[in-house]
């Protein structure tokens, strides 16, 4: 299995209860409590670790929280392994910040 393989039903729903996003097949999502100013400082954190695993977020930042949206695009719009190693990365960021 790559990074880029499908990941059955099964297999999302067990990720998800281990990582605090929530989500299906499709995509997995989470939003975080955050000020803007801050919420701000982590995406910049995201952008650069997106970069580095090769895979973007889609990024919705309002007043007081931030919201991720992943899914593979190249693996045919579906959850992949490489959607919770960002998930992972992510959940990083935001904890040094002090999302919630």
């Amino acid at each position: 299995m790559t990074l880029r393989t499908p990941l059955t039903a099964e297999q999302v729903a067990e990720r998800l209860a281990a990582t605090g996003w929530l989500g299906d097949t499709a995509e997995i999502t989470r939003t975080f409590a955050v000020e803007y100013d801050t919420a701000m400082r982590i995406v910049a954190e995201v952008a650069a670790a997106a970069i580095e695993l090769e895979h973007r977020p889609d990024i919705d930042i309002r007043w007081d929280r931030l919201r991720f949206v992943m899914t593979t695009h190249t693996a045919g719009d579906v959850v992949t392994e490489l959607d919770f190693k960002t998930a992972e990365r992510i959940n990083e960021i935001a904890a040094r910040h002090g999302a919630v």
